[in-house]
């Protein structure tokens, strides 16, 4: 892992933890050991990992069993309207979408019930959805804040499908990639494609000081594999 202080005051700090691919297959492996139980459809990667760091963040977060936490993810929505829009779409079609659980009942239970809501969450996101978020946004317009994630939320933006390290500006290509000091509050989480290459995912996350410390050393997390 790779430390770095965010720029947010003494008591927020980022890292950046590196996953291997035998990490990720670890840990997508765990997730599917049992099958959702309402659908056919296997938890993708994103949603194995999206678990596992939300299973983490709220355990090294020590959380009351009946305190809240949420997951939110921030979504590109170009296919999921209807008509769907192409690729190269300029505008700012994106939405937060969010589930919710209690952290007792997040820790008690196995991986798939965390990875069934983050699963549930995203396929509900239609068209229909995104056309009643819209009309909700234009009978009340509000500028989205960092409160509006969630509370005690892990918050997860960018995508490892983005190539950052093939960006090649003419200098070379990137020795490394961070989000910077924007759009940082505590739980917020970065995915991009792994610095070694293939199948590998970097995870930078800022959180609390005393949390980030617990995260570091829970090696269930880690996993350095």
């Amino acid at each position: 892992p790779v430390n770095g202080d965010a720029n947010q005051g003494p008591q927020l700090r980022e890292k950046l933890f590196r996953f291997s691919e035998a990490a990720i297959d670890k840990i997508k492996s765990k997730v599917n050991s049992t099958p959702p139980s309402d659908s056919s459809k296997p938890f993708s990667t994103f949603q194995s990992l999206a678990y596992h760091v939300w299973h983490h963040v709220t355990r090294a977060r020590e959380l009351k069993p009946q305190d809240y936490t949420v997951f939110t993810l921030f979504a590109d929505c170009r296919k999921r309207v209807d008509p769907p829009m192409p690729e190269s779409y300029f505008g700012n079609l994106i939405h937060a979408i969010f589930t919710v659980t209690a952290a007792g009942l997040l820790s008690a239970n196995p991986p798939q019930f965390g990875a069934s809501l983050v699963q549930k969450a995203i396929e509900a996101h239609n068209a229909k959805a995104i056309e009643e978020r819209n009309k909700e946004w234009e009978a009340a317009p509000k500028i989205f804040e960092y409160k509006d994630a969630g509370v005690n939320c892990v918050a997860v933006g960018s995508s490892p499908r983005f190539k950052v390290y093939d960006v090649d500006f003419g200098w070379g290509k990137p020795e490394g990639v961070r989000s910077g000091s924007n759009n940082r509050f505590d739980g917020m989480v970065y995915l991009y494609q792994g610095k070694s290459g293939g199948r590998s995912i970097d995870v930078e996350i800022a959180l609390e000081a005393g949390a980030l410390e617990k995260l570091e050393k829970d090696k269930e997390f880690v996993l350095e594999v």
